[in-house]
């Protein structure tokens, strides 16, 4: 009976989660491996990297083959996008981002981070913390990812020596202070023979703790560890047009997707920017009333009163409602090959809602290595900054900490339309 059959009979929801590290610690064949031993790879898909293993003369299946098409486009040089993986243990769903380990590749990683809600940060066994551990694992901590794994793979090369493991959560954890990481828990593993994956194997006697599968298991998901604010930013105010049924001629809805919080029949709520208020008559999904609408529900908003409201606006409950603001205080990472140009106007777009901005200052640009606040008068490529920017019009922002969709927006270039910046509010 394997590992995974032992674990109880539960459903967490579903966890997003990211992997990173330094080039060549492993990731390609941790993924293969989880996915492998957690029984959730296709027969054909087994079937064909069986096949090239054996072409290549190997003795076992290589299990990094399962990401090799990101590899190959490394090596062709073509852009580099973040590769998606999902898979489900049948008592919960998963996302893996697997995020480019090289440098220059920092803005893809703030990508993959963005919505992830755990992060499993690889260090080898033979070469400990590295600058590339220490800047993953602090853009981990930047975009709010609440919980970090330091899983040191490649047991199998150091002889699977506890002093090995030992050394590297004390060097960690020293740097992981200076950050203020809260959560981070450690697992030594060997992703090419499965130790502590899934399985628990039979080398890591030392380590009384959980596999890596039992810790994603348990995991908390998005949403679910405190009380959030309501928000609804409205995509599209819909308005049928049927003569032939004249019911729907006073038919308004609002239609979005709840960021955060929840919302019942009967409460009030206020709208912004405007600050006209009302009551929520009734809510809709897909033509079927509900009672109320939770987080991540795309739904149809009815109000009590008529209001004047448009894409861009946000719905949110009237003994919640925040100051809506026209400067923002941010941590921006600069995405473009084109500098930021002071001088320029950029659109903002946050939630639904697009805005003209300026750089107001550049209070620092952060040193990735030393973690040292340098000033800048400008921002290139993977440059992280905090800036301040004032906007044309106001808009409704919370604070990243506190609400990572309405804490978040992209700046673009008004003359490519190109995303050019990834920003953070607070």
């Amino acid at each position: 009976m394997s590992a995974l059959e032992n674990l109880p009979e539960i459903d967490n929801g579903l966890l997003r989660f990211l992997t990173c590290g330094s080039v060549d610690d492993g990731k390609s064949t941790l993924i293969g491996r989880l996915l492998f031993d957690s029984k959730t790879i296709l027969a054909d898909t087994l079937n064909a990297i069986e096949k090239t293993s054996a072409r290549r003369g190997m003795s076992a299946v290589d299990l990094s083959l399962l990401t090799d098409g990101l590899q190959a486009e490394r090596e062709q040089g073509i852009t580099i996008d973040v590769a998606y993986r999902y898979f489900t243990t049948g008592r919960r769903k998963y996302i893996i981002a697997d995020a480019p380990g090289h440098e220059q590749y920092t803005r893809n990683m703030v990508t993959a981070a963005s919505t992830a809600n755990l992060a499993i940060i690889l260090v080898d066994a033979r070469k400990g913390v590295q600058v590339q551990t220490r800047r993953h694992s602090y853009l981990a901590s930047l975009v709010g990812i609440p919980h970090l794994i330091v899983a040191v793979n490649k047991m199998d090369l150091v002889d699977y020596d506890q002093a090995s493991f030992e050394r590297i959560k004390a060097d960690y954890l020293a740097f992981a202070g200076q950050l203020g990481i809260r959560d981070v828990r450690f697992i030594p593993l060997s992703a090419l023979n499965g130790d502590m994956i899934v399985d628990r194997g039979e080398r890591l006697g030392w380590y009384q703790g959980p596999t890596l599968l039992e810790i994603l298991e348990s995991a908390p998901a998005a949403h679910t560890e405190r009380a959030e604010n309501f928000r609804f930013p409205v995509q599209f105010v819909c308005r049928p047009h049927d003569s032939a049924n004249p019911e729907l001629h006073d038919y308004r809805g609002f239609m979005g997707r709840v960021e955060s919080g929840e919302i019942t029949v009967g409460d009030a709520v206020t709208v912004l920017p405007s600050g006209a208020s009302s009551r929520v008559k009734a809510i809709e999904l897909g033509g079927v009333p509900l009672p109320k609408a939770i987080h991540e529900q795309s739904v149809t908003l009815l109000l009590e009163d008529e209001i004047d409201i448009s894409r861009g606006d946000i719905i949110v409950k009237s003994a919640e409602a925040p100051e809506p603001v026209k400067q923002i205080d941010a941590t921006v990472c600069w995405l473009s090959e084109t500098p930021l140009s002071p001088a320029r106007t950029y659109l903002v777009r946050h939630t639904t809602r697009e805005v003209k901005a300026r750089l107001a200052k550049i209070d620092y640009r952060l040193e990735l290595n030393t973690l040292a606040h340098e000033p800048a008068s400008g921002l290139a490529m993977n440059d992280i900054a905090r800036v301040t920017l004032k906007l044309a019009q106001p808009i409704v922002a919370d604070r990243y900490a506190d609400n990572r969709a309405t804490g978040a927006f992209i700046i673009i270039d008004e003359s490519t339309n190109n995303t050019v910046g990834a920003g953070m509010i607070g």
